[in-house]
């Protein structure tokens, strides 16, 4: 069974993508919806048997990779981690798959995008699924391939170029750390399979090396680089660029890219590295630090965006930074909580934006939005559900984790504790203002749609209207149902497949935090809808009416300049370092002149010049023969490294 739950989408893909043309269109999206809504029904059975049951399974296929000590197999480990990944994966996907039949059922290319669609499904299990960093790897790549192939699958579209070829960039760089970060670990603990890793940490622990006279942790430089993979995989500050930019997809890409693969990759990866990074405080500070600067620079960003599908590409990225700085402060399972959680309520408003989009012939500014509560009302009423639940409104799913991380954050009592908490908490009143802005200037506001393109509003089919009234159910009462289940006090749930030193447990003192501090969250939360709502609906915005505000208006919109400083600064830095040094230093320089085609020239070179020596006249070769053996006697009686250091000191030697 658990094989069946990993193998399935990658069939779809095959029968998809390489029959599509036998099967037709609706043969294809049966087939891969068929497929991956039974992964995920058996990956609820894996569920009960693994993490209810408390009975995982490690299923060891046999050897991939096999060189001296290093050895990679193809291995899968299904703990209480992998199946509730599974299920949010598998579940998030098969919705998605159901809503795409009905989103892209005019679009000729509907077997190639549903066979991109399981593949990239498949990838992710490969990912969580992976007894080995190699195999992790392995559906770590393949899931930015596959992200490339979808953002780029209208490829006559010239942005949705720019933005694919972006996407595979910037994770390149995470994947660089990542990959580093591999090396290192293989050549400290000299394998790279999970459990010897994990169960050797301690012991290695307190190594150090020297590096340029400095003194490095072991430990501490393996998850830095790691957490550059992080970084790159699930949009962190600094590397955070390409999220937005994959929004020029189709929006049933953009709802599987953000709620169940991709982006969630990083936060797996560090919550499945925990017993590495528990031995790393230095590491964790850095975790911390960064994750709550993502989810306040993406906050704010989305305060000022226009773009429908941006506004919520930049919550994802709020989102995720909650995430990390909650692994920082070592609270992995509140982490996969609220990733959980926020896989529901995210894919909900992605595809209700979809909806929307779909309706409005593909129309996503939101200033030519309005009005449309009246001939959208099931549309409305989802999106209000996913923003509320985004917002983390009282006992709806996104409150269960969202103020839990918020509080334990508090009750870490540290530097980076508190600067986590209070970035934290402004992020969700940002978070509350730019919800319910997106609500009114789309529903409430007055229309500023085409009468051409408002005439032919109408609603979701009920293809694309199920998996919204399945995700609206998950958006309200997933977060009430599992939070025993997942974080309670004493719960047994997630067994050894989270590391937490005793020193580093500080949940108990979360349920003790002041009552006002606990409220903090949720009345800065209502703080925001309120005034979002009030502001624009009484046209009290004053960006425009002073300097300073219509200034800070143009610094968010143009999301912290981030793009305009890569573009002017680095990006020809590393072009002119890529043409000079890399292509005609290295490439046309040192390896033409090493290289194979390099040594054939400069032997043929002088094997010419041996043919000058070629006189005929008999005492010049007897010379040469004299010579050559004087050289032989002199080399079989000498120290020959001795000798070649001599010969080279000759060289340098001034006359």
């Amino acid at each position: 069974m658990y094989l069946t739950i990993v193998i399935l989408p990658l069939i779809g893909a095959i029968i998809s993508g390489l029959l599509g043309r036998f099967i037709g269109s609706k043969g294809a999206c049966i087939i891969t919806t068929s497929l991956v809504g039974i992964s995920a029904f058996l990956s609820l059975i894996a569920v009960y048997e693994v993490g209810l049951s408390d009975s995982p399974c490690y299923i060891h296929l046999g050897r991939w990779m096999e060189s001296e000590m290093f050895d990679a197999n193809w291995g899968f480990m299904f703990d209480s981690l992998t199946v509730s990944m599974l299920v949010v994966v598998n579940g998030v996907s098969s919705l998605v798959h159901l809503y795409s039949t009905g989103y892209m059922s005019h679009d000729p290319h509907r077997p190639r995008f549903m066979a991109y669609l399981s593949l990239f499904t498949f990838f992710m299990l490969m990912l969580i699924t992976g007894d080995n960093f190699i195999q992790m790897f392995l559906g770590w790549e393949g899931v930015g391939l596959c992200s490339y192939l979808l953002i780029n699958f209208w490829y006559t579209r010239l942005q949705a170029n720019k933005a694919a070829m972006k996407a595979m960039i910037i994770n390149r760089i995470g994947d660089w750390g990542f990959a580093l970060g591999i090396l290192g670990i293989f050549i400290i603990f000299k394998t790279v399979d999970f459990a010897t890793i994990f169960a050797t940490a301690p012991l290695v622990a307190q190594k150090t090396f020297y590096f340029l006279n400095y003194e490095f942790h072991y430990l501490t430089v393996i998850c830095l680089l790691l957490f550059v993979g992080a970084i790159g995989k699930s949009a962190q500050i600094g590397l955070h660029t390409w999220l937005p930019d994959a929004m020029e997809g189709p929006t049933p890409v953009s709802a599987l890219i953000h709620a169940a693969t991709m982006v969630t990759a990083g936060v797996f990866m560090i919550i499945r590295c925990s017993p590495i990074f528990e031995f790393s405080p230095q590491a964790l500070i850095v975790v911390t630090c960064v994750g709550a600067m993502t989810a306040f620079f993406a906050a704010t960003t989305g305060l000022f965006q226009n773009d429908l599908k941006k506004v919520i590409a930049y919550s994802t990225c709020s989102q995720l930074g909650y995430m990390v700085f909650a692994c920082g402060l070592s609270n992995y399972s509140v982490s996969m909580f609220h990733l959980a959680n926020h896989a529901f309520f995210k894919a909900l408003l992605f595809l209700s934006a979809g909806s929307v989009i779909h309706a409005l012939a593909d129309e996503q500014d939101m200033r030519r939005m309005g009005g449309l509560l009246k001939v959208l009302p099931f549309t409305y009423v989802m999106i209000v559900i996913g923003s509320l639940s985004l917002m983390g409104f009282p006992f709806l799913t996104g409150f269960y984790s969202k103020d839990v991380i918020l509080e334990l954050s508090f009750a870490h009592y540290s530097f980076e504790g508190t600067f986590a908490h209070w970035l934290g908490c402004v992020s969700a009143l940002f978070t509350a203002f730019y919800s319910f802005r997106l609500i009114y200037l789309t529903f409430i506001g007055n229309s500023n749609s085409f009468r051409t393109d408002f005439a032919k509003v109408h609603e979701a089919p009920f293809v694309m209207a199920l998996p919204l009234l399945i995700l609206a159910f998950g958006s309200i009462f997933i977060g009430y149902l599992t939070r025993d289940m997942m974080i309670g006090l004493g719960s047994t749930y997630w067994g050894n497949a989270i590391c937490i030193l005793p020193e580093h447990m500080n949940m108990i003192d979360a349920e003790f935090i002041p009552f006002l501090i606990k409220l903090v969250p949720v009345l800065l939360s209502l703080l925001g809808a309120f005034s979002a709502v009030i502001l624009y609906h009484f046209h009290l915005v004053f960006a425009k009416d002073y300097k300073f505000t219509r200034k800070l208006a143009i610094f968010l919109n143009k999301k912290w300049l981030f793009d305009k400083v890569y573009n002017e600064f680095f990006a020809p830095a590393f072009l002119r370092f890529g043409y000079r040094i890399s292509y005609k230093t290295i490439d046309k320089g040192i390896i033409e002149l090493f290289g194979p085609y390099g040594i054939s020239n400069t032997f043929l070179r002088l094997t010419k010049r041996l043919g000058s020596l070629q006189t005929g006249f008999l005492y010049h070769y007897a010379f040469f023969m004299i010579i050559g053996v004087t050289v032989l006697l002199t080399v079989s009686h000498l120290d020959i490294p001795l000798y070649f250091l001599f010969c080279t000191a000759l060289l340098f030697i001034q006359p």
